[in-house]
């Protein structure tokens, strides 16, 4: 799927001037932009990451970036507003991934939403792998069954989402047996990445906040296990 990468400074501003769904640009190290691209960019809320000149040209397939690539989304992503309408009307779940980076996770955790019958996930614009190429051949095309919402405050958004009616139940150590607990619906399911967990604002805000109870030694589950149990249990 090549055509999710975008390189050059002119390529890029176009894209983004046009309103195509930029998941994140990429700048080189020793490349430098000028203050409107910044501000185009931050306007449309694409953050700009600086990495190593090698990771850009592999990104591109080509030497001949100008130091700058960009990723383009595969979905056309709608507001959380539709998201929460339609979990609310099917009184069923959507996910909420926190800090994870790791695109075949993210996939995963969408394929298996839409087998269990959720409607979708809200991302947070800055701790979320982009959505990209691995993402959707990890969900085995669930994501394009899927509403997939972008925030840039997602605690506003899941607030927004409890004053409609829902739930916010967060997958974290220290809380309540998931076993012993019904999942209330319509809910956001809240799950962290494993080295990071849910983030403190999130904990605070949850309705509910429960835990896979864990017997052998190695004491964590991949966040894609942890959020196939969840999602399975809120459906239960």
């Amino acid at each position: 799927m090549k055509e999710l990468i975008i390189f050059g400074r002119n390529a890029i501003i176009e894209a983004l001037n046009s309103g195509k769904q930029v998941e994140k640009i990429y700048l080189a190290h020793d490349s430098h932009l000028p203050r409107k691209f910044y501000e185009l960019a931050r306007n449309k809320g694409v953050k700009v990451q600086k990495v190593s000149r090698k990771k850009v040209e592999e990104l591109a397939g080509t030497k001949k970036t100008q130091g700058v690539v960009a990723i383009l989304s595969p979905v056309e992503y709608r507001t959380p507003h539709e998201l929460f309408k339609e979990t609310i009307l099917r009184k069923t779940f959507f996910i909420v991934p926190d800090h994870i980076s790791d695109p075949q996770n993210l996939g995963n955790l969408l394929r298996t939403c839409e087998v269990l019958g959720g409607t979708g996930a809200l991302l947070p614009k800055e701790r979320t792998s982009p959505v990209n190429n691995v993402v959707v051949k990890a969900s085995s095309g669930a994501i394009f069954h899927l509403i997939m919402a972008k925030t840039v405050n997602l605690s506003r958004e899941l607030r927004n989402f409890k004053k409609e009616g829902g739930w916010v139940v967060a997958v974290e150590k220290g809380g309540r047996d998931i076993r012993q607990v019904s999942i209330p619906k319509p809910c956001g399911l809240v799950l962290g990445a494993e080295d990071r967990g849910v983030s403190k604002n999130i904990l605070k805000l949850a309705d509910l906040i429960v835990t896979i109870p864990m017997k052998g030694r190695v004491g964590s589950l991949n966040v894609g296990s942890a959020g196939a149990i969840a999602m399975w249990e809120a459906m239960r």
